[in-house]
This record gives C-alpha cells, structure tokens and sequence, in this order.
C-alpha cells in the first residue's frame, strides 16, 4: 500500500520562504516520479512540480518557475519543495502525488497522479 506524508506547511509572509517534505513508501514500481500539486479555494488542483527519482529530471508549472525547486533523496525516498519568494496566490493545500512511469514514455506527473498524500496547508499572508 502506497503512502505519502507530507510535512512542513504554515504561515508565512509575502516574499518569504518554506520547504516542503514528503516521503513515499510502498510504491509497486521502481520507475516513479514524485511531486506536488495544490489547490486553493474554488480553484482546481494544480500540478506544482515533479521529478523522476531514477534520473532527476524536473517538471515545473509556470506560476512556479524560478521560484521553486524541487528535489529528493532516493535512500529516504523523500522529495523536498523548496518554496522561495512566495506570493499570496501561492496559498493553498499542497498535495504530494506520486505516478508510476512507463519506459520511454514522458512523465504526465504534472497533470495527473497514481497515488496522493493527504495534503499540507501553506498560507502567505501579511
């Protein structure tokens, strides 16, 4: 049974930053991307960013790029989103999304997920 748990949402002012964390465990796949999406009030989920754990490669939305990286740590199997210069429409349930990959096949992982976490709230506010 897959799981993943998200940490490190809060409070945080406009301009500021935040590290998100989320570790994954009991994938039925080794060939895997991991990454987040959020979704605010009234709006739709939105892919944030995802890298596949083999080789590291990236994807990132544009409201983000820039300002956020994301990264892992395969021995934790933990992705990390580092959130910098964050903005008020950054707001929102960050959710961490894992999909199983196929060779040869481009990763999808900023519009869809196989598994989910439960989600984190970030809230930039003065």
């Amino acid at each position: 049974q897959v799981q993943l748990v998200e940490s490190g949402g809060g409070l945080v002012q406009p301009g500021g930053s935040l590290r998100l964390s989320c570790a994954g465990s009991g994938f039925p796949y080794a060939h895997i991307a991991m990454g987040w999406f959020r979704q605010a009030p009234g709006r739709k989920r939105e892919g944030v960013g995802c890298i596949v754990m083999r080789d590291g490669t990236t994807y990132y939305g544009d409201s983000v790029k820039g300002r956020f990286t994301i990264s892992k740590d395969n021995d934790k199997n933990t992705v990390y989103l580092q959130m910098n210069n964050l903005k008020e429409e950054d707001t929102g349930v960050y959710y961490c999304s894992g999909e199983s990959l196929v060779e040869g096949i481009t990763p999808t992982c900023l519009t869809r997920g196989d598994f989910w976490g439960r989600g984190t709230q970030v809230t930039v506010s003065s």
